[in-house]
């Protein structure tokens, strides 16, 4: 839930979900629209997604529990490197070195003399993590990482610009990823659209004035090759 979206709105949503699904295998056995409509305002939708396909390999093949090691994880939908070892880290006290946004922060600030404005990778502050993380109480250093990165830091010119794959965040108004959530709120809120009713429904949006016909077709045929929706007949609705 934090990955792109901020603590206050993830400290509402967190609680709401798990009391709806408090078990992976209630999860796993709810449809997607239960889980979208729950997740809904946290934009991102195929987090999920992935997190209700992850929840069905967890049950199928790990019998309900989340397994225990790095190359099990990363073969869940939707977890890569950071979040693998996030897992084993914080929930088994597991700790390899990982990046996330605010340790990522911190190493770069850390550095910053050293670096003289020089562009550093992921790979680079992954080798610096493993030279000088703690040989005890690895789960607690790594949060207090996070913690000084995320408050410590607020008020000094962002280091991850620093970072080679520092990406500046684009306009959300408008933009492709505007146009699924709108299209994924309208299908949770009314269960079922055709193209027609989706495109008049979103051309009533101030920021949707130039949106076309083909812009929508193209965005529910990328909706449906991630299996977040899917036509019956004339009629879209999530899958």
């Amino acid at each position: 839930m934090l990955q792109q979206t901020q603590i206050p709105r993830v400290l509402e949503k967190y609680p709401r979900f798990l009391k709806q699904f408090p078990t992976i295998r209630v999860l796993a056995n709810t449809s997607l629209a239960n889980v979208l409509a729950t997740w809904h305002g946290m934009g991102y939708n195929r987090r999920g997604l992935y997190l209700k396909q992850a929840a069905e390999l967890i049950v199928k093949k790990h019998s309900g529990r989340v397994p225990k090691t790095e190359e099990e994880l990363r073969a869940l939908p939707g977890v890569g490197h950071y979040s693998a070892r996030a897992i084993l880290c914080f929930a088994y006290n597991e700790c390899k070195p990982f990046i996330e946004t605010n340790i990522r922060r911190v190493i770069i600030h850390e550095l910053t003399h050293e670096l003289k404005n020089k562009i550093i990778s992921d790979s680079e502050i992954l080798a610096i993590l493993e030279e000088i993380q703690p040989k005890k109480n690895r789960r607690e250093w790594y949060w207090a990482l996070m913690d000084y990165g995320r408050d410590a830091l607020q008020h000094v010119p962002n280091p991850n610009r620093l970072s080679k794959h520092y990406v500046k965040q684009k306009r959300f108004e408008g933009s492709s990823r505007y146009v699924r959530a709108k299209i994924i709120s309208y299908l949770v809120a009314n269960k079922k659209a055709t193209e027609e009713e989706l495109f008049l429904s979103l051309k009533e949006d101030r920021h949707l004035d130039t949106l076309s016909q083909e812009d929508i077709a193209r965005t529910l045929n990328d909706l449906q090759k991630e299996g977040l929706v899917k036509k019956a007949e004339l009629f879209f609705k999530i899958s």
